[in-house]
């Protein structure tokens, strides 16, 4: 066997080990939604509207905090690949400072956020609702801040299958969680989907409570025991966390909020539009949980790395990776349009959201392989510390690109004298994407050539 062979098996087995527990994490953490939305269905109408509009303002402010606190992971990684284990508990004190108060800024935020309902036309009834709905998220948002932080501090040391099991305890706790608060058993108020909110709270807090027990107890985080060190803050090092998980939040919020934007901009299409792009967008978020899962572990294993200086590590990180990520994307976009007809029947028994909808997952076959290339690009920049120019490469592809070509497409007659409609949103998206993926592997590629000159 040679040595390249064997090298390349051996990373594609390292990478494999960390990304099969934190795809099932988060799988998990995209079950907590579905379970929320059926279980408020079963209430009414009203309370699963509700906890939609709820779940569409606390989301996109989780995955920005997420991705701030997200920092921890390069930092965490490099420190380890270094063998500076003394600067992993400082490092990670910091950012659990930082997650807290942040997290607490989000509690704050989703607590008086309700002035903008009116202004969306949200009808009064419903207000109170998803008011109630988001009060009883808020409380939870320091907590899962914190979650995250430990989460990313054990991902990054290698440790990945904890969170996993933790994260399925979390769905289990979930849905008892959720009935008592919906039905107010025990001498609560009945709370129908609101309910839910609350329930969410308490299922974070459970789970931060598990997750930090384990780091603190288990012999594996023996050498990065937390607590044990001066864990005062430190303006300087916060700082410099901070400056690094900004650009990834925001990166990852120009995404969410691009596909957030479009579902209101085709609302005008009507009823039958949204409701086939909402099945599309359901069948590819669900699709692009694995790149992104892959692309989790390339920041983890690049960050190590690049904590070693080993720059031949980081470049076969990234061929292992890229190639992997490719060919799982081929598959998907493979098996999407094989079974495109058959995926939308699970979701509806109407013929033309059925038909509409299986048209647009043929736009979503033809971006996977974009998709999976920019989100692995993007997993090798963080690892090697570099995210402002991902944020600002990102901004243009998806807002300066993306949404104008997919606006113009949509709404504007073409040639032929017709509008695109939500086909041209679709189309958008294809071109974003793309743009997407050639800006940030050329960025990659851009980056790596100075490592080497620097090493050099």
């Amino acid at each position: 066997m040679s040595k390249p062979l064997s090298a390349w098996r051996q990373e594609l087995k390292a990478l494999s080990t960390l990304m099969a527990p934190i795809l099932v994490t988060q799988l998990a953490q995209a079950g907590y939604g579905f379970i929320d939305t059926v279980m408020a269905g079963q209430v009414s109408p009203l309370d699963l509207a509700a906890v939609a509009i709820g779940s569409s303002v606390w989301l996109p402010l989780f995955l920005l905090i997420s991705g701030i606190v997200m920092a921890t992971t390069p930092l965490v990684a490099a420190a380890y690949g270094a063998g500076r284990f003394s600067e992993i508990p400082k490092i990670t004190h910091q950012s659990l400072w930082l997650g807290l108060i942040i997290g607490v800024i989000g509690m704050f935020i989703l607590q008086h956020i309700s002035f903008i309902f009116p202004l969306l036309g949200v009808p009064h009834n419903l207000q109170e609702k998803t008011e109630l709905y988001l009060l009883g998220v808020s409380f939870g948002m320091p907590s899962v801040a914190i979650f995250c932080v430990l989460r990313f501090y054990s991902e990054a040391l290698g440790h990945t299958k904890p969170v996993m099991v933790i994260s399925l305890l979390g769905i289990l706790l979930n849905i008892p969680a959720n009935y008592v608060f919906i039905h107010g058993l025990w001498g609560l108020p009945k709370m129908g989907g609101a309910g839910c909110g609350w329930a969410t709270a308490i299922v974070m807090l459970s789970m931060t409570l598990l997750l930090a027990a384990y780091v603190l107890l288990s012999p594996s985080f023996s050498q990065t025991r937390l607590l044990q060190a001066d864990g005062k803050p430190l303006a300087s090092l916060m700082w410099r966390i901070l400056k690094l998980g900004v650009p990834i939040g925001a990166a990852i919020f120009f995404e969410v909020s691009l596909f957030s934007c479009i579902a209101v901009l085709v609302s005008p299409l009507g009823e039958l539009v949204v409701a086939s792009h909402q099945i599309s967008l359901s069948v590819t978020s669900l699709l692009f949980m694995v790149p992104l899962s892959l692309a989790i572990s390339m920041t983890i294993r690049t960050g190590q790395s690049f904590g070693r200086q080993d720059l031949a590590g980081i470049q076969l990180t990234r061929r292992v990776g890229l190639i992997t990520t490719t060919t799982i994307a081929c598959f998907s976009a493979f098996m999407i349009i094989l079974c495109r007809d058959a995926i939308t029947r699970l979701y509806t028994n109407d013929e033309t959201v059925r038909i509409l909808a299986a048209d647009l997952l043929l736009f979503a076959a033809g971006y996977q392989i974009f998709d999976a290339l920019q989100v692995g690009a993007a997993g090798c920049l963080r690892g090697i510390q570099q995210t402002r120019s991902p944020m600002i490469l990102t901004l243009f592809a998806y807002w300066v690109v993306a949404l104008p070509v997919g606006y113009s497409l949509a709404m504007f007659p073409l040639w032929h004298g017709k509008p695109l409609g939500a086909y041209g949103f679709w189309l958008g998206l294809v071109v974003g994407l793309g743009v997407a993926s050639l800006l940030l592997n050329w960025r990659l590629v851009q980056a790596l050539s100075r490592l080497r000159q620097k090493c050099a």
